[in-house]
């Protein structure tokens, strides 16, 4: 259950990422929220889709000062 909702997840975000030059999690998190949709991507579920991107090589993540994470597609 939770390897399908993490490969949903990862849709979600390709999409908010999809032609930006990337985006902070926190971004990611306001950006990926769409309650027309009933959709709103809690920590847990933003971190199983970026695991499941990461894992394709379809990011990269770089951390910012203050423990931030710039996430951008590859």
């Amino acid at each position: 259950m939770l390897k399908q909702k993490a490969g949903e997840y990862a849709g979600v975000i390709w999409n908010a990422l999809n032609g930006t030059d990337g985006m902070t999690t926190k971004e990611l998190k306001k950006n990926t929220a769409k309650p027309e949709e009933k959709i709103k991507l809690t920590d847990k579920d933003l971190f199983l889709g970026l695991g499941w991107l990461l894992r394709e090589e379809k990011i990269s993540v770089q951390e910012l000062e203050g423990g931030e994470l710039f996430v951008k597609l590859i």
